[in-house]
């Protein structure tokens, strides 16, 4: 059973941002814009306090175009424009669709991202590994890649949220950025949907059988980052809970940025690649 997580701090001023910290490979997914748990303030506080010669966005950055859905916000789009400055300035971005995202015939990120959707690619790191980029929904069971599935759990995902901050706007709470009882069991739900971690050994496999020396992918929310399956597993976590990204430094190690602790603490202290592997 996974701890009971802590309060979620204020995001960062950007007046308090201090020089970027400059990495050069950031891995973000599940931003899961246009959806009611989307936190654009805390993507673009920690962009402005993280830059890196590649961008890759590892699905679910939009959420499905549904009735459950809304147009994006002035916020999220004030992020998709400044990761198209960041690739006007010389970065690479890169898109790999998840399944949230809409197809990308139907995709807004042909308009508003400036990358072309891929499923999957080969990243190279700066120590010459190479890893496969991908959503990482291919490993779930079958009936958890049901498209009715998925468009099942974005109406209860957005119905509890309207429910919860109804409830906010009548309650006090102890704080505006306080984790609300539905957000931890929506965040609990997610723990236990995954509690082998079975997952993981499944595209470890995928790797493996590509002869590629491990996986980073988004999807599962849970934020990892090990060798226990032979090669490297590396999730970059999520933007609507944990709220962390991938990074590697330019000797090639990887390490997971952000987290709720870490929004505690000004930009310019979160330098280290936390849990950082050779």
């Amino acid at each position: 059973m996974p701890q009971r997580p802590e309060a979620l701090p204020p995001a960062p001023s950007r007046t308090a941002l201090s020089q970027p910290v400059h990495v050069r490979t950031l891995f973000l997914s599940d931003l899961h814009f246009g959806a009611n748990a989307s936190r654009p303030d805390l993507v673009l506080a920690f962009l402005h306090g993280h830059s890196a010669d590649t961008y890759y966005l590892v699905g679910d950055i939009f959420e499905l175009i549904s009735p459950f859905t809304r147009k994006l916000s002035a916020a999220e789009l004030e992020v998709l424009s400044h990761l198209r400055a960041r690739r006007d300035s010389g970065a690479k971005v890169i898109y790999l669709v998840g399944n949230h995202d809409p197809a990308p015939r139907l995709s807004i990120a042909d308009h508003l991202l400036p990358a072309d959707p891929q499923v999957e690619i080969i990243h190279h790191t700066a120590n010459g590994r190479r890893f496969l980029v991908l959503h990482g929904d291919v490993a779930d069971r079958r009936l958890f890649r049901s498209h009715i599935l998925t468009r099942s759990c974005i109406f209860a995902d957005q119905s509890l949220r309207c429910l919860d901050a109804a409830a906010g706007a009548i309650f006090t709470r102890s704080g505006p950025a306080q984790r609300t009882a539905v957000e931890c069991v929506l965040s609990w739900v997610n723990w236990l949907i995954y509690p082998t971690r079975s997952h993981e050994r499944r595209l470890i496999e995928v790797a493996r059988n590509g002869g590629l020396d491990g996986v980073i992918c988004g999807h599962f929310h849970i934020a990892a980052l090990n060798d226990l399956h032979g090669l490297t597993y590396a999730n970059s976590g999520d933007w609507v809970d944990s709220f962390t990204a991938l990074a590697e430094n330019h000797d090639g190690s990887l390490g997971i940025l952000g987290g709720r602790k870490a929004l505690t603490r000004p930009a310019a202290a979160d330098v280290a690649l936390e849990g950082a592997l050779a």
